[in-house]
């Protein structure tokens, strides 16, 4: 490797393709558990500092592509992607080791020489007449240029040859035979069509023909209780100061809109304006270019005024659903025009803007990131707000007010202690305090708590027992001679028509619909096929057998096909296996609350 490597400066536009590089290549799996661990990976402990370096390096990458700062639920998200990559890395490299899967250094050579990273054959340095010139990618590999980041893309390449020569090892033996290749072929290509009628419990038997007591309902409880186990399950109270527009707002945003027409007016290029002052991300660049549309497919207030403007004027505020804009249509044909456009959006602003920061200003020094349960309430009567209280929040889902779907908080409450209040969390509506009033463990919940839940279950398993006999009429009818469409719209039962199918996409998944829908001939209907998700009565309608002398014709290319998935899945279910049979633990919670515990017992910085 020392034939790539010179010491000289790093080129930008290469270092942030680089930083793609594969988190676990900077990880050495044998020589960690020097310092504090965050799990351990089949028996290889995993340090922290390199996780921590590792999960930095995402979020700096993930925020280069992002206007808006990471929320709590982003960086969770990404906390737990490198976790992942850590324990499939983890995994794949003692898999490594024990079939001894080694890779040379002549390999990564030629690697690196002939196999350019896809990134890099759009990088205009490697480029001539906008074509990639391996020439110039070979003199970049001898450059002082490529030092610093020779290391790095020799670890990504290594990971990948050893990881490809694992693979192949794995679906070696992949084969399939000409009667199994006719199988699938005809799995694909054999049709029918069906009409179906469907006696759904739930569905077919009224909610009023099932009467439950009390003592039901507690019976099915206790012979059900593993059916009603629940995660572990917070329980917040919240302030909420809004963020809604108000009159005055949209007054700016319009008087913005009407100053930058007379800007236009007066000679400044539209798309001048527009880069500078439009908020529609995709088209400021572009000057406001829009391109070609159809009608219809703009907001309606949008489009009205795009086609009924003259040709090269620029509008007057055009409202709509995203503030408003000024357009100019450059041509239009028929039900197609072009043109572009700048978004002035209605926004907090002015005064408004002032009032409400300070606002957010007091929820954030009384209430946010407190210890004492009291806060929320000082906040809340400080602020004039009302003091809520969300539903059972599960983790690993989000806290949700009415139709609202706040952000972050779901994750917040499984990393708070009980009485603690949240950092201030933005959405578009209203800036939040929480408060984790009490944590439950996983498990039952007692019943006075999930009642509802247990007398919709209970009332659905007594209706299975009653569609039967739904199911034992409408074939009584049918069998007398009514059709299956006329008996089925007689007892309110769900009946249509299916197809033509494959068995490789039925429209009903279940083997025994499938396999009955196959198995009929036209003209013929099925018996009552009872399943779990309901009962069906079916009729064949057409069958069309497959070509064989279709699949002789096209069998090469079929096989090369198939034994390409074929290898696909096997690869699939090779490394779902490994990391199913891996011994993992993962100590990021526990590290997390310890160092939130160590932080609440450090003395204040004087």
């Amino acid at each position: 490797m020392q034939a790539f490597r010179n010491s000289a400066k790093v080129a930008g536009a290469i270092f942030a393709l680089l930083m793609l590089v594969f988190v676990l290549t900077s990880v050495d799996w044998q020589g960690l558990g020097t310092s504090t661990s965050v799990g351990e990976i089949n028996g290889q402990s995993v340090d922290a500092r390199t996780y921590q370096t590792a999960v930095q390096r995402s979020i700096d990458n993930r925020q280069r592509e992002s206007p808006a700062a990471l929320g709590l639920e982003q960086r969770t998200q990404i906390e737990d992607e490198v976790w992942e990559q850590f324990v499939d890395g983890g995994v794949l490299e003692s898999e490594y080791a024990r079939r001894d899967i080694g890779v040379t250094e002549d390999e990564v050579i030629q690697a690196i020489r002939n196999s350019p990273p896809p990134d890099f054959r759009e990088v205009p340095e490697f480029q001539t007449d906008s074509q990639f010139d391996l020439d110039k990618y070979h003199r970049w590999l001898t450059s002082s240029v490529a030092t610093e980041y020779l290391p790095m893309l020799e670890a990504q390449y290594r990971d990948q040859i050893q990881r490809a020569k694992l693979l192949r090892v794995v679906t070696a033996d992949v084969y399939l035979s000409d009667a199994a290749l006719w199988e699938q072929y005809r799995d694909e290509h054999e049709m029918v069509k069906v009409a179906l009628t469907a006696i759904i419990p739930r569905n077919a038997v009224a909610d009023s023909t099932v009467k439950l007591t009390g003592g039901e309902v507690e019976a099915y409880y206790r012979s059900h209780q593993e059916d009603f186990k629940r995660p572990p399950t917070a329980f917040l109270s919240f302030v909420a100061l809004p963020r809604l527009t108000n009159a005055a707002d949209t007054t700016l945003a319009r008087a913005r809109a009407d100053s930058a027409k007379q800007e236009i007016l007066g000679g400044a290029p539209f798309a001048e304006v527009a880069r500078r002052e439009s908020s529609d991300s995709a088209t400021a660049e572009k000057g406001g270019d829009l391109g070609e549309w159809t009608r219809g497919s703009m907001a309606p207030a949008f489009d009205s005024a795009a086609f009924a403007l003259p040709l090269k004027k620029v509008s007057q505020p055009i409202l709509s659903e995203f503030g408003f804009h000024l357009i100019e249509v450059t041509s239009r044909k028929g039900t197609k025009a072009t043109g572009r456009h700048i978004l002035f959006p209605i926004e907090v602003a002015g005064e408004h803007r002032d009032r409400l920061d300070a606002r957010a200003d007091s929820l954030e020094r009384i209430g946010a990131d407190r210890t004492e349960p009291g806060d929320l309430d000082a906040v809340a009567k400080a602020l004039g707000l009302p003091l809520g209280r969300t539903g059972a929040v599960q983790r690993g889902t989000k806290v949700q007010l009415g139709n609202l779907v706040v952000p972050d908080a779901g994750v917040w409450a499984f990393q708070a202690e009980e009485g603690a209040t949240s950092p201030v969390i933005e959405s578009s509506v209203a800036y939040y305090v929480f408060r984790l009033d009490s944590l439950r463990e996983e498990g039952i919940p007692p019943l006075a708590e999930i009642q509802p839940a247990v007398a919709f279950a209970a009332r659905n398993a007594r209706k299975q027992a009653l569609a039967k006999d739904v199911a034992q009429e409408y074939l009584k009818r049918v069998e007398a001679g009514t059709s299956m469409a006329e008996a089925a719209e007689a007892m309110g039962l769900a009946h249509r028509e299916f197809g033509p199918f494959s068995r490789v996409s039925p429209p009903l998944t279940d083997p025994i619909v499938v396999g009955t829908a196959f198995g009929l001939e036209p003209g013929k209907r099925s018996g009552l096929l009872d399943t779990k998700d309901g009962m069906y009565v079916l009729k064949g309608l057409e069958h069309v057998q497959a070509d064989s002398a279709k699949f002789v014709k096209e069998l090469d290319d079929y096989r090369a096909r198939t034994i390409q998935l074929a290898r696909q899945d096997r690869v699939r279910g090779y490394l779902e296996a490994l990391r199913k049979a891996a011994d993992v633990v993962d100590n990021r919670a526990r590290l997390l609350q310890q160092q939130q515990q160590q932080a609440q017992t450090q003395p204040p910085a004087i």
